[in-house]
């Protein structure tokens, strides 16, 4: 503790170490407001929400009735024009036609299947049935929607079974989907044809014509049809041809691409840590330039505990400092950027906590591999620019979309640059073809994973600066 608190004095005499901190507290929030102010969305279209709160995409055609009360939906599909593998034809059961509302969907794919859907973030994929499936099912009763596939009509399979909260008017019918999909740096859109046969209802349908639409046309999710197609319902006795486009689904980056995440905010971490790293070099470097370090050596002969406690008190100071600019960027960026009308993904309070107190612990890792580089090389210079490399560099490398995905994926692997990881917020989702690597803010690792890679690095290097002072004189 002696040596933790003379370090400690020695750190707070000198001001321009202390500033330096300060200034990188402050560069945190100064681009988080920055971020905030810097788009302007007001008159954008709106963003479908989803009943846990979470953006969706919620565009499809779709050919329905009223369904009042309980009842039974069935029909064959007989064919699934596509090659896009999650592209969707089925049967649906919804609150309202409004985009976000709650749904129950049991559905063919174009290449995953049967698949039972409800409330966009939930899929369960059907049993494999001994032939071909030949008809869907969805049956109401009260609050409860249940899905079955059959590959006669006489055998059934339950694919699934959910309470939904439906109201009492509902939407029921035929829907067909079809979701961008990957091309080269980018997605591109599609559209899928199915034809719908032997439509059979029972129970409190309405006696109303089938009634055709396309669902989220003005939707912020939704990117239209691509050129020379649209939607079209076309009955064809007793059946029904659709051609569809869009996808129900949780949004992600591609789908949603002027949405903003918290990570967005703290976009000032860089320049923080530009900071940081001066900060943390000069102050051991100073002491050999100056020759302090004799003295600090003299008075305390064994030299790993005098780096430990350089390391516990610059360490300290700057996960204080990057846990106050965090704690306050966030809120004040969120507002600004709500009030220009930019959508911002939303995030639990404790991913919230996870990426403030994650932050910080990154700053200080980053102090400390900084304070050991300036022991091993004794040049603040040289100390800055190895850090920066090893942790900006690769940041910046991934950040360009033209990087391929593979290459993106192993450097935030394997490079201190892995620690970024820690202030993403956005999900990645099976059933939901599009392109998730660190440029659109996923990233290969998970968020205490890859800030581990970086605490790993930082460990490394103080116990070889360590291993060098004991055996170098100061």
């Amino acid at each position: 503790m002696r040596l933790v608190r003379t370090e400690w004095i020695k750190f707070r005499t000198v001001r321009g170490w202390t500033a330096g901190l300060v200034v990188a507290g402050l560069m945190v929030v100064l681009v988080a407001l920055l971020a905030g102010v810097s788009s302007d969305q007001r008159g954008a279209p709106p963003v479908p929400v989803g009943p846990g709160g979470e953006p969706v995409t919620d565009s499809f055609s779709f050919v329905r009735r009223s369904l009042t009360g309980d009842g039974s939906i069935s029909v064959s599909v007989a064919g699934l024009t596509t090659g896009v593998p999650w592209a969707k034809a089925g049967l649906i059961v919804k609150q309202s036609t409004r985009p976000g509302s709650p749904y129950a969907a049991i559905m063919v794919t174009g290449s995953h299947g049967v698949r039972m859907q409800h409330n966009y973030v939930n899929d369960t994929a059907g049993p494999v049935p001994a032939g071909p499936v030949r008809r869907l099912r969805l049956d109401r009763s009260g609050d409860t929607v249940t899905g079955y596939a059959s590959a006669d009509g006489t055998h059934w399979t339950e694919v699934g079974a959910v309470e939904l909260e439906l109201g009492p008017a509902a939407q029921g019918g035929l829907f067909v989907a079809s979701p961008p999909v990957v091309e080269g740096l980018g997605t591109i859109g599609t559209v899928s044809t199915a034809t719908f046969t032997d439509l059979r209802t029972s129970g409190s349908w309405s006696g109303d014509a089938w009634a055709g639409e396309q669902v989220g046309a003005r939707s912020a999710t939704f990117a239209g049809y691509p050129q020379d197609t649209s939607a079209s319902f076309e009955e064809t006795g007793g059946g029904f041809t659709v051609t569809g486009a869009g996808d129900i689904a949780p949004a992600v980056r591609e789908t949603l691409p002027t949405g903003g995440t918290v990570k967005d905010l703290l976009t000032g971490t860089f320049a923080a840590l530009i900071a940081v790293s001066v900060v943390a070099a000069l102050s051991v470097t100073t002491e050999y330039r100056t020759s302090l370090m004799h003295v600090t050596l003299a008075a305390a002969p064994r030299r790993g505990r005098v780096l430990l406690a350089k390391a516990v008190v610059l360490g300290g100071v700057t996960f204080a400092t990057g846990l106050v600019g965090a704690v306050a960027a966030v809120p004040l960026g969120e507002r600004l950027a709500r009030s220009n009308g930019v959508y911002l993904f939303p995030v639990t309070d404790s991913t919230g906590l996870r990426v403030a107190l994650g932050t910080a612990v990154l700053l200080a890792a980053a102090s400390v591999l900084a304070l050991s580089a300036g022991v091993i090389f004794r040049r603040s210079a040289v100390a800055v620019t190895t850090v920066l490399v090893a942790l900006v560099l690769p940041y910046l490398l991934v950040a360009n979309p033209f990087m391929p995905v593979g290459a993106a994926n192993w450097l935030t692997r394997v490079t201190p640059a892995a620690a970024f990881a820690v202030q993403q917020t956005l999900v990645e989702y099976p059933q939901v073809s599009s392109i998730y690597k660190p440029y659109n803010g996923y990233w290969p690792l998970g968020p205490w994973a890859g800030l581990a890679v970086l605490v790993a690095y930082a460990v490394a290097g103080l116990g070889v600066a360590a291993v060098v002072l004991t055996r170098r004189d100061a």
